[in-house]
């Protein structure tokens, strides 16, 4: 499990890769954080969430999404991403935990949305890749 942080023009896109699609989309959130901070600390605790969309691309929009919002209503990064990711009869689950980190603690830069630019997630051969880009 893998993220690589990429310019994109004005915004930032995170290229993630993952044994799983869990994994990936686990790998995206972490590099959402990588993006918003340089270092983190091992401080927060863990948090869970869940998400449902119709389309795998809007299950990953709507899971960092969710995790912008976390951060703005608990005031803490969410970092250490875990996440699983199921379909059934057409309906993309993602289950996930993290871990929040104070944001008085980090100095974040902030990143105000996720996008469907460009966005791709896609099976290969040895797993899943994710690409995203997010609105700073």
């Amino acid at each position: 499990m893998s993220y690589e942080l990429q310019a994109h023009t004005a915004d930032v896109a995170v290229e993630a890769t993952g044994e799983t699609l869990g994994d990936a989309f686990a790998a995206a959130a972490d590099g959402m954080a990588a993006a918003q901070c340089d270092d983190i600390p091992d401080a927060g605790e863990r948090f869970s969430l869940s998400v449902t969309a119709e389309r795998v691309e809007a299950a990953l929009l709507e899971y960092l999404d969710e995790l912008i919002l976390e951060r703005d209503l608990r005031n803490q990064l969410p970092v250490d991403n875990e996440a699983t990711v199921s379909e059934l009869d057409g309906e993309w689950t993602v289950d996930a935990t993290a871990r929040g980190v104070p944001l008085a603690q980090v100095t974040a830069r902030e990143i105000k949305a996720v996008t469907y630019s460009d966005m791709a997630v896609e099976e290969m051969g040895a797993g899943w890749r994710v690409y995203v880009v997010f609105d700073v």
